[in-house]
């Protein structure tokens, strides 16, 4: 319960602060060119709000509403998801929308989208700033990477240090890199001292992600590191040092292969309604070999830790200055991998993928970590600032696309043709939000 709500009170912080930037951009032009703001909501208020509250000689009501699914400005003189078509019938007035410019009316529109993208720089260049960026590269990870069955059938072996994709060089271990061999047509590996070339198949990013054993993981060498008192490791008399040969009769040639097999022996114990497991395990000690029964605690651990690595990290720190091109760039990357991801979406299993505030609420970490906070609002602003400007009536996108039309053919889409092209855009996204979050449902229950 108490994860749940740390993670609750994060997704709401965090969306609270981009719908307030979102429509602050929207808010901003249109008082820049002095255009009436009816109402400035965080969240909407379908027949009552939280809080509300106009000043004295404002034209603007500033509120919260009660329902969590975004947040709106309501400009006077546009069709917007108020549906005001009474004011539409009246004549135009020069503080309305509807009255100023096309291309004072497009900044207003993409005002929202716009500060999004720009807190998202803001916020990964004050991370880099503050925290810096610290990492192991992969070409010091000299035990090299750990492949599943899928890679090695495509030529990568047990041990490979990742180099380059298609020429670019892989830098370090993070999506961007899985990115990077998916999509390549050949990728160079260092192999026993030598570059070795491999060339790609198709994939699909979204298979490769889902694969376990995970298709590339760090290689962690069959040694244990520390034995916790009292567990199943200690009970059965196994030591720090020892090196780990045999899980079940299975030779295992590194600790990623014990992990996978304790995976598999908690899904059985799982499905036979056991509390606990027992497994046999052959280990080494000082080139002598024996082998012991472990049984495990009733969360399947053997508390014990294995197959750690001592790198050389590498850390790198900003200045204030320095950290605004720095985090230009990891935005703009950000953006680009988010955007080449999308074409999954319209897959089938993409669909299933689709999640809504339950998804979006997992990505946020179980106990309260600032850095990991900001990196996830820094994404979701990103996120945001490019699902508004797809051209789907209702969000910016479609108003910006019927006010490209305008410029360009120098005539106005019709008010009906708007207000009923905001109502089909609604209803698609009423149906994707419901779909997203009945996603979730499904996963939560199955």
């Amino acid at each position: 319960m108490e994860t749940f709500l740390i993670r609750a009170l994060q997704l709401i912080l965090s969306l609270s602060l981009l719908v307030i930037v979102h429509e602050g951009g929207h808010f901003f032009f249109a008082r820049l060119f002095k255009i009436r703001v009816e109402k400035f909501y965080i969240f909407f208020d379908p027949w009552f709000s939280l809080f509300k509250y106009k000043p004295k000689n404002s034209d603007t009501e500033y509120g919260v509403g009660w329902l969590p699914l975004g947040g709106y400005c309501k400009i006077s003189g546009m069709i917007d998801e108020s549906m005001d078509t009474e004011q539409m019938k009246q004549p135009a007035q020069p503080w309305e929308f509807r009255s100023k410019p096309a291309w004072q009316r497009l900044l207003v529109m993409i005002g929202g989208v716009l500060m999004n993208f720009l807190l998202a720089l803001f916020i990964y260049s004050m991370i880099l700033f503050t925290w810096g960026d610290s990492y192991v590269a992969l070409k010091d990870m000299t035990y090299g990477m750990k492949f599943n069955e899928t890679a090695k059938e495509i030529g990568f072996r047990d041990g490979d240090i990742l180099k380059s994709a298609d020429g670019k060089e892989l830098v370090k271990f993070d999506m961007d890199m899985l990115r990077s061999i998916v999509e390549a047509r050949e990728v160079t590996v260092l192999r026993d001292g030598k570059d070795v070339e491999i060339l790609m198949p198709e994939l699909s990013l979204l298979d490769v992600a889902k694969e376990d054993p995970l298709f590339v993981a760090t290689f962690r060498p069959n040694v244990v590191d520390s034995v916790i008192p009292g567990g199943g490791f200690a009970q059965a008399g196994i030591q720090k040092g020892d090196s780990l040969i045999a899980f079940n009769g299975t030779p295992i040639t590194s600790w990623n292969e014990f992990m996978d097999e304790m995976s598999k022996l908690e899904v059985q114990a799982e499905l036979d309604k056991k509390e606990s497991a027992g497994f046999s395990l052959v280990y080494s000690r000082n080139g002598l070999r024996d082998t012991v029964n472990v049984t495990t605690d009733s969360q399947f651990k053997v508390n014990a830790l294995g197959g750690l690595l001592d790198y050389k990290a590498t850390n790198l720190t900003y200045g204030f200055f320095e950290s605004f091109p720095a985090g230009i760039t990891l935005g703009v990357n950000t953006l680009k991998g988010y955007v080449n991801d999308m074409k999954y979406v319209f897959t089938k299993e993409g669909a299933k993928s689709v999640g809504g505030f339950g998804t979006i609420g997992s990505i946020f970490p179980k106990v309260w970590d600032w850095q990991r906070f900001w990196e996830m609002t820094a994404f979701l602003s990103i996120i945001l600032a490019f699902m508004n400007i797809l051209p789907i009536p209702a969000l910016d996108g479609g108003h910006v696309l019927f006010l490209l039309y305008e410029i360009i053919a120098r005539r106005k889409p019709s008010d009906k043709f708007l207000e009923y092209a905001q109502m089909v855009g609604m209803f698609l996204l009423f149906g994707l939000l419901i779909w997203a979050n009945f996603n979730d449902i499904l996963r939560f229950v199955f």
